[in-house]
């Protein structure tokens, strides 16, 4: 019996369990009083993490440019470059069109339901008709990027999300939303008065070629690609609604 709190000493504690991994653009931030979740790899693809790319468009460095068609935002900056983004868009009928300026910018912004909300979905927008303060649980993230035309709001906004899994879809209520720790990255770029220009159709197609929705509903570009063994049977456990 005296052998068992040695043996008890000796056994191995059991091990922490392995945090998950965390990519080097998307970690957990800690921004003011809040903290920021690290993205889920899962949603990181090539065609969703920031990167600095050529630039092929006319306009000129310190526009953003908002390609709705193939889910992609950028930064223009000198020398034929830009800094590329994924964002989540409207649902058909519902996106931005046209251009406007960056007139206001803010971190942690407050969130109200604007009337068309309310009224055409009371069900999701009336709970919040008094307004919501900035924190982790406001739909505009991290920051937020106000766009005016005419000097006036068009009540279109450029801003985070905590909602990860949206990027990539078209699935917001027509705003622009871009991963909290992009938002930030492009928040720290813009200034007052940037213009911003939104693509048309024949403008994606010419300089990014054919996009098309997965089955999954994220954007992805070229011809479709069949899916595979593994992706069709994760596909038949996925309700149409969310698909």
């Amino acid at each position: 019996m005296a052998l068992l709190p040695l043996l008890a000493a000796c056994a191995q504690a059991p091990s922490a369990p392995t945090p998950p991994p965390e990519h080097p653009l998307y970690p957990g931030i800690q921004d003011g009083e809040f903290f920021i979740q690290p993205v889920p790899v899962r949603y990181l693809t090539p065609e969703t993490v920031r990167q600095e790319v050529v630039y092929t468009g006319p306009e000129r460095p310190g526009t953003i440019v908002v390609d709705s068609f193939a889910r992609r935002l950028y930064y223009v900056l000198e020398d034929g470059r830009a800094m590329r983004y994924a964002i989540a868009v409207g649902r058909a009928g519902l996106a931005f069109r046209g251009g406007a300026t960056v007139q206001r910018k803010r971190e942690w912004p407050s969130w109200q339901p604007t009337a068309n909300m309310i009224r055409t979905q009371p069900e999701m927008y009336a709970p919040y008709a008094a307004g919501l303060p900035g924190g982790l649980e406001n739909p505009l993230g991290a920051r937020a990027l106000y766009l005016y035309r005419g000097g006036r709001d068009t009540m279109f906004r450029i801003h985070g999300t905590v909602q990860n899994a949206s990027i990539g879809h078209a699935t917001s209520a027509g705003c622009i939303r871009l991963f909290n720790q992009d938002a930030i990255d492009l928040y720290n770029r813009v200034s007052l008065g940037t213009p911003v220009k939104v693509r048309t159709e024949d403008d994606s197609l010419r300089l990014e070629g054919p996009v098309h929705d997965d089955a999954y509903g994220r954007i992805a570009m070229g011809p479709t690609e069949p899916l595979t063994a593994e992706e069709q049977i994760l596909l038949s456990g996925v309700p149409a609604s969310a698909r």
